[in-house]
């Protein structure tokens, strides 16, 4: 695998053992189908529980039964599950960053011993409900909110382009309190099996199809006072949880571009045209070089990353750079990669172009690039563009 500055060769011997367990359950269980599964709009879900298993939801998070693992190491898990495709990241970083992450900083006691061990093994599936129909990058603008009752709340609103949602047993949905002065947004964690609560999919997906999106309709939906996440109140706790993911995409689109990177080198030395294999021409050679330094700048860039993570010292501005440019580079090198295959580039027997399609979504989702652009904007200009 293409590590050109030798990066990987300080990595401790836990990040190897987890890089190198990650790698081998995607090649054995994972890699042989997911084409198929790609092609039918389906995800593996007999994998859920195996993820579990191996510590795949959240090991970065310590305490509560959690493995605590470095960044670095989450890091590579990230890039190895997305080198395989961006839906089985998207899975586990949904799972562990999006729902476990908020209930380990922000739940109760009781939340906590409820939920974290079932999700971390994945006998519970999460997911995240921010995004809805009419404010996508604007979240503050949600229309999703709560009455407080006798007894808790009452949900009502929509959510939409929630991962996990159609085969999830919780939700964390953020809302705005209507009952308290400036309706503060607040995460309420919602069963699926509520009455008033519907999880339809969304089909005919173009992109992400190995992955489980859909939707979150709240129709009257009564939940209790403990479930009401007591720790945030505000866009801190939806924009936090955004952070830690954003930090696994910054890695996993990495990984993306890596197996393209591979997966067209290899093409090139085998196939054969005008008396011998293509890698000998100059153009492909220079495609290669290029990709090549592309896919090490942004290892670099979420190397650094992780270490500014596990020092206290990473700002959300600083996720919001590595985000941006690693998955524009993944975008941008997929579509070499594809070329480089030809008309063999377009069929499920390669890679590059499902991850092509796929960073179409990775790209938009937490956070689109312009949006990304605008915040590092606002941060070295000290204007805000986008208000």
């Amino acid at each position: 695998m293409i590590d050109y500055l030798m990066v990987e060769a300080d990595l401790s011997a836990e990040e190897r053992l987890i890089r190198d367990t990650a790698r081998e359950f995607v090649e054995e269980r994972v890699r042989p189908e997911i084409a198929d599964h790609f092609e039918a709009g389906t995800f593996p879900t007999e994998i859920i529980t195996e993820m579990g298993e191996l510590d795949f939801y959240a090991p970065n998070l310590a305490g509560d039964g959690l493995p605590g693992i470095s960044e670095t190491a989450y890091g590579l898990l990230m890039q190895e599950l997305e080198a395989c495709d961006s839906g089985l990241r998207s899975m586990a970083s949904v799972q562990g960053a999006l729902v476990m992450y908020p209930i380990h900083a922000y739940g109760s006691e009781q939340q906590k011993e409820e939920w974290l061990p079932e999700l971390a093994a994945g006998e519970a599936v999460g997911c995240f409900g921010l995004t809805e129909p009419e404010h996508g990058s604007n979240p503050s603008a949600m229309e999703t909110h709560a009455e407080r009752t006798g007894k808790g709340y009452v949900l009502n609103g929509s959510k939409t382009w929630i991962t996990n949602s159609p085969i999830a047993d919780v939700a964390v949905v953020w809302a705005r309190d209507r009952s308290t002065e400036g309706d503060p947004v607040r995460g309420f964690l919602v069963e699926t099996d509520r009455e008033g609560v519907t999880t339809n999919k969304i089909e005919e997906k173009l992109s992400l199809r190995a992955s489980i999106t859909g939707e979150i309709d709240l129709n009257g939906v009564s939940v209790p006072e403990e479930n009401v996440l007591p720790g945030v109140e505000g866009m801190k706790g939806p924009l936090s949880c955004l952070t830690q993911a954003r930090f696994g995409i910054a890695w996993g689109a990495v990984g993306a571009a890596r197996d393209c990177f591979e997966t067209a080198r290899e093409y090139a030395t085998d196939r054969e045209q005008f008396g011998g294999p293509i890698a000998r021409f100059q153009l492909q050679q220079a495609k290669l070089a290029e990709m090549a330094t592309q896919i090490t700048l942004a290892q670099l860039l979420a190397h650094r990353l992780a270490d500014l993570k596990e020092r206290g010292e990473m700002r959300p501005q600083h996720v919001s750079m590595a985000k941006r440019n690693n998955v524009r580079m993944a975008r941008d090198q997929s579509r070499i990669a594809r070329e480089m295959l030809g008309g063999n580039g377009i069929t499920l027997d390669y890679s590059p172009m499902r991850h092509m399609a796929n960073m179409e979504t990775v790209y938009t989702y937490e956070g689109t690039h312009d949006i990304h652009t605008l915040i590092l904007g606002e941060d070295l200009t000290g204007v805000a563009a986008y208000e």
